[in-house]
């Protein structure tokens, strides 16, 4: 693989502002600029840990409900202030060159404390509405979206995947410690199911788009050390997904129907992973497994609900 250019991104651009000719934004500029597509996987997985710590007997919609918007402000928030950090790279890549800020929609002042509004005031919602842990919750999963990734990471290591998924991983706790009020090993265990998905997916993204990163300067893995390791790691982290899926029923917070179709859908990533090895078609693996990714996350969330679902509603019978 050929080296990434010395000269950053940020040098190539820093300091300039080419937004005098902006036009003017629209309000769906300012949807846009949250990221609504991950908001909403976020908050089924949210909605997921909330479900598997209440079940049908402690649930409380207004709980719910406030649980549910404040994470989406404060996810809602660090988008947009990622959005404000990224505006120098953003123009530089096919997928991102007409994001609000990059195309000059939105000025990069109003995006900062447009972003720095919706994390406060979600926090708060968070800290008053639910309780303390889940805010703090919040504020530490922002913290490493906005500061650790894309201020740091996100332009300096391989790592920017694996150390950012940490934030994604925190919505399903916040949902269950507005239940529980405390962490305890099921919490970790949703976590832990998040956090391992989440390098495969943006591995195969980054497999897709890389000539894309290396015009940015951006070090992802298949840009830095190319396809094979990044065919290694993937599978690495969806054997280690496989195993983390599965604590949620030795833990006792799921049962039977989930560990069925956790080992179904593990089983079948593993599968599309290990197929990587043995094509050069790069490009078509990498959008199988992306696509992939997107199902699995929604089925195992589902696979979650519905067992917690129908074991209360047996307990009813």
């Amino acid at each position: 693989m050929e080296p990434l250019s010395q000269q950053t991104a940020a040098d190539r651009i820093i300091k300039t502002e080419p937004f005098e000719s902006a036009s003017k934004a629209t309000w769906r500029d300012y949807i846009e600029i949250t990221k609504p597509g991950i908001n909403k996987s976020n908050l089924i997985a949210t909605f997921a840990g909330y479900w598997v710590a209440a079940g049908i007997h402690s649930f409380q919609l207004v709980t719910l409900l406030i649980t549910l918007l404040g994470t989406a402000l404060v996810i809602a928030g660090s988008c947009t202030l990622n959005n404000f950090i990224d505006r120098d790279i953003d123009p530089l890549m096919e997928r991102t060159k007409t994001r609000p800020v990059a195309g000059g929609r939105i000025k990069p002042a109003v995006a900062l404390w447009y972003g720095i509004s919706l994390t406060v005031l979600g926090l708060l919602i968070l800290a008053f509405g639910v309780n303390l842990l889940a805010a703090i919750l919040g504020f530490i999963g922002s913290f490493v979206y906005v500061v650790i990734y894309s201020m740091w990471l996100k332009r300096t290591s391989t790592l920017n995947t694996v150390v950012g998924g940490f934030s994604g991983a925190v919505p399903p706790m916040i949902g269950w410690v507005a239940v529980t009020s405390h962490i305890d090993l099921n919490a970790w265990a949703l976590f832990l199911i998040l956090f391992m998905w989440q390098p495969p997916h943006f591995f195969a993204l980054a497999m897709r788009k890389a000539e894309d990163y290396r015009a940015a300067g951006i070090p992802m893995l298949p840009v830095v050390k190319g396809a094979a390791e990044t065919k290694k790691q993937t599978l690495f982290f969806t054997v280690m997904l496989f195993f983390s899926s599965l604590l949620l029923f030795f833990t006792g917070a799921c049962g039977w129907i989930y560990l069925v179709l956790a080992l179904i859908l593990g089983g079948i990533y593993i599968a599309l992973a290990w197929k990587g090895f043995k094509t050069q078609d790069h490009e078509k693996w990498a959008k199988q497994l992306f696509f992939y990714s997107l199902i699995y996350l929604t089925a195992i969330l589902f696979a979650m609900v519905l067992d917690v679902t129908i074991y209360d509603l047996i307990q009813m019978l």
